[in-house]
């Protein structure tokens, strides 16, 4: 078997530069709701944010860049290509996406070079699914996946029966928390962040089979607490509450949003890091977009 990032005792990702990111297409409804002047992104700013984002991460993992291809709007959001699946380390295997919005079809064509080349195995997936940002790792071959909006309930029945994965799988029912990622976060080994009110009882009793939940608010899932990202001992999530000043309409909730993750951090000895990735959010784009992972040893460390 060929040494891939996946095996190095510390965390690795992958990123993707925003020479490409554009919202000419709007694909999702946080788009779809805003006006061509609210749409713009300011190129410099944007850079500059990503910049900020992939220094910190590489100075603390191993981050790997994902080349740009051709003129796809959304490649930065790298979550979305695949997904890495620990749980078969002799094969290192990765599950690349097929994608339902149509801006993105074909940004899995263009990033299984990447990979090939790193000496993975890259399968596509036979049915509508979009990466990790609808399908996340708990631990040993257990998976929680979303399905309904981006991804087929049947591409889950096809990863169990293709790679013996167990997979809990809840429906997506809100076409603004239209990942998985926009309710559910993965905190430990143990324990999640869910936005309970998302998802049935039936589903959600399975998955509290597998780890303990932690619910947070409607509100705090809009305003992108879950799409955070482990790195260490530290949480990273985004925030634009530099840019706001208190009469504005978003100031309270994005406030509220901040003291819930530094509660949480607290109460589990971890340390939040924000971020301003304002330009993302014109995509209707969060933190944990922006990253792929290439191993999970974070989710193994003993707690601060």
């Amino acid at each position: 078997m060929k040494e891939t990032p996946s095996q190095l005792p510390i965390p690795a990702y992958v990123l993707n530069f925003p020479f490409t990111i554009d919202t000419n297409n709007p694909n999702n409804v946080w788009m779809q709701e805003m006006t061509p002047e609210e749409l713009k992104i300011n190129k410099g700013t944007a850079y500059k944010q990503f910049l900020d984002l992939y220094e910190f991460i590489a100075g603390n993992s191993l981050a790997y860049l994902l080349p740009s291809y051709g003129n796809f709007q959304d490649q930065v959001y790298v979550a979305n290509l695949g997904i890495y699946l620990p749980h078969i380390k002799e094969s290192n295997q990765i599950i690349l996406s097929n994608f339902t919005s149509e801006p993105r079809q074909g940004e899995e064509k263009a990033g299984k070079p990447f990979f090939d080349l790193m000496g993975y195995q890259t399968t596509i997936c036979p049915f509508k699914w979009e990466g990790e940002a609808d399908l996340k790792y708990l631990y040993d071959n257990v998976y929680v996946g979303g399905y309904g909006i981006r991804s087929q309930y049947e591409a889950y029945e096809w990863m169990e029966e293709t790679f013996d994965m167990n997979i809990i799988k809840l429906e997506m029912v809100d076409d603004y928390l239209y990942h998985l990622d926009c309710s559910i976060f993965p905190l430990t080994k143990e324990k999640t962040l869910v936005c309970t009110e998302m998802f049935a009882e039936e589903e959600l009793a399975q998955l509290a089979q597998y780890t303990e939940i932690i619910d947070i608010s409607v509100d705090d899932a809009f305003n992108g607490l879950t799409n955070s990202v482990r790195l260490g001992n530290m949480i990273l999530c985004a925030s634009n509450i530099s840019e706001l000043t208190r009469a504005d309409e978003q100031y309270a909730a994005e406030k509220a949003k901040i003291e819930t993750m530094e509660q949480i951090c607290f109460n589990e000895g971890l340390e939040p890091v924000f971020f301003n990735l304002s330009e993302y959010m014109k995509s209707g784009a969060m933190l944990s977009c922006m990253v792929m992972h290439l191993n999970y040893v974070d989710y193994n460390k003993s707690l601060l």
